[in-house]
């Protein structure tokens, strides 16, 4: 809202994220501590059409209710308005020989050909359409926050046009293709690790993006605020909850919401040993569940009470409640999921999918591994032999110290006040508050987080001055339009 008092009519935030699990829950967690920080503020969701109403799904699964703006009273009440925004994807894949090429030409001309032509068109329609949305200035958020992903591509780049202040959050140790291209002109970039390479991204003077001049701050990733640490007791009325044996061992296997199709072929072959030392919880997402019901017959009830000690579900809403049962933890190395392992403090075997463009799950799991956080075995390696994966789980269960260990390790990454810190820096930004305030507030609020800030720990003279002038500019042009504003109100 670029007129008017904020104060009585309430800010405006755009909130921009789609494509997978991993870029809408910390996003919805974002939109969490907005709304309790400024309930009045007007908060949109803009996502792709492919997963809109996998947005939708999701958002509801953990907890956030969408309402409406009460027309009939006038009255303005917190609300969040999910709209679907064109969007296009640019497909590539890391790692392959020419023999993967040839082997996987279906794919190639599906993908990278047709699909890439297609994507193209989106990225287009992306543009055009979010221009036109964000064309009148009494339409335009105060900021935007972009999540990652191809769908804020174009609506960072449109913001950039009409000078409305971005913030980019980038969750993996690798920047993606899209933030690459967003954080030179971002007002603000927040990242989830320390150490993430931007060294060779530079912002449109010149000046690099970490450094002298730079505008980075580590703030963590956002997750929903039921991922906790789980005392023993509370962890053995969990695993009652779900059916399982509280005496026993419980080993999680996940995918993610949409599933591992590798992980899921895995577990088909060493679920029978694994059964015989430990009880097994598997989530095969939504994409992959229909081919792992034969696994079921593993599942065995007798009157209501679970005999076998394996379960398998679609998805679990209550993943919080799932892994803060689990002894060890299967995952993927997505950002977002480690970042809810961590708040959870286990011990995990991550399993990452080596083949993303930027190998940024490959990243993640190294990053830690060296850390002696997690354990870690290839996806490749699962292909060529599911056993290792069964030694790895195999080894963690029978060492219970090591477990312990891990987790502390794991834990001692995790940044619980993410979403807060994220919510304050746009709020601070949409009311136009001193930029170097901010920075202050997010390195410093909490002493045992203050050596995890990536790069310098306060702004130079010279950037602290660019800033404070950048916001006065902006304050000047905000009096100017509202002493416009006013003038019109009187002639009418």
């Amino acid at each position: 809202m670029k007129t008017g008092d904020k104060r009585l009519k309430g800010m405006k935030i755009l909130v921009v994220g789609g494509g997978s699990g991993g870029h809408i829950t910390p996003a919805v967690a974002v939109v969490r501590e907005l709304l309790e920080k400024k309930p009045r503020a007007q908060v949109e969701f803009w996502t792709d059409r492919k997963y809109y109403k996998n947005v939708v799904k999701i958002t509801t699964e953990i907890g956030v209710r969408w309402g409406s703006e009460d027309l009939g009273s006038g009255k303005k009440v917190p609300y969040i308005r999910v709209r679907k925004v064109c969007a296009g994807k640019f497909r590539r894949y890391a790692g392959w020989t020419w023999k993967d090429w040839f082997r996987n030409w279906r794919l190639v001309l599906k993908d990278l050909v047709f699909g890439n032509i297609a994507g193209f068109f989106g990225f287009i329609g992306g543009l055009i359409q979010s221009f036109w949305r964000l064309l009148l200035p009494s339409k335009r958020p105060d900021v935007i926050f972009l999540k990652g992903g191809f769908v804020g591509l174009p609506v960072g780049m449109v913001a950039r046009k009409l000078k409305i202040p971005y913030v980019v959050h980038e969750s993996d140790a690798v920047p993606g293709l899209a933030n690459r291209v967003l954080m030179e002109h971002a007002t603000v970039i927040a990242t989830g690790w320390s150490g993430l390479d931007l060294s060779k991204l530079k912002k449109k003077d010149g000046t690099p993006l970490l450094g002298e001049g730079g505008n980075v701050v580590q703030v963590g990733i956002p997750v929903a605020p039921e991922f906790q640490e789980v005392d023993e007791t509370k962890q053995r009325n969990l695993k009652k909850s779900f059916g399982f044996d509280p005496e026993k061992t419980l080993v999680v296997v996940t995918g993610g919401s949409q599933g591992a199709e590798n992980i899921n072929v895995a577990m088909t072959e060493i679920l029978p040993e694994m059964l015989k030392w430990t009880n097994v919880g598997l989530v095969a997402g939504r994409k992959h569940y229909e081919n792992m019901v034969d696994l079921k017959r593993y599942e065995e009830w007798d009157r209501a009470k679970l005999k076998s000690g394996f379960r398998m579900w679609e998805f679990n809403s209550a993943m919080y409640e799932l892994m803060g049962a689990a002894d060890v933890v299967v995952s993927r190395a997505g950002a977002t999921t480690i970042a809810e392992l961590a708040a959870l403090s286990k011990a995990v075997v991550l399993v990452p999918f080596e083949r993303l463009p930027g190998a940024h799950q490959l990243r993640n799991a190294e990053k830690l591994r060296d850390l002696g956080a997690v354990l870690m075995v290839g996806d490749e390696k699962i292909q060529q032999d599911p056993k290792l994966l069964l030694e790895e789980v195999r080894h963690l269960i029978r060492a219970p110290r090591e477990r312990e260990e891990l987790a502390k390790k794991l834990h001692a990454e995790a940044m619980p006040d993410a979403a807060g810190k994220l919510a304050t820096i746009l709020i601070d930004i949409a009311d136009g508050v001193d930029t170097t305030v901010r920075e202050a507030d997010v390195a410093g609020a909490e002493k045992e987080e203050t050596n995890k800030v990536a790069g310098p720990q306060a702004f130079s003279e010279k950037e602290l001055a660019k800033m404070k002038a950048e916001q006065e500019k902006l304050r000047l042009k905000r009096e100017k339009m509202k002493k416009k504003s006013i003038k019109k109100s009187k002639r009418k």
